[in-house]
């Protein structure tokens, strides 16, 4: 499996993990409640580290393949 493979494999992944985080952080948040007092803050916390995440699957695909092609 090539590099390009596994960026193949780490963007849908890094972006879906992303989603899902936001996802549940909303829920909690609108649920209020003992469980959105308690999650809220943290999944937002984790959702920004894991759009930094993404961020930087997608900038290193992109300078990989500018300097493989």
């Amino acid at each position: 499996m090539g590099p390009m493979d596994l960026f193949d494999v780490l963007i849908p992944l890094s972006l879906a993990a992303v989603l899902t985080a936001l996802g549940v952080g909303l829920f909690a948040l609108f649920k209020g409640g003992d469980f959105g007092r308690s999650y809220s803050n943290k999944l937002m916390r984790l959702r920004v580290l894991l759009q930094f995440v993404a961020i930087l699957v997608l900038v290193t695909a992109f300078y990989w393949r500018s300097r493989h092609r």
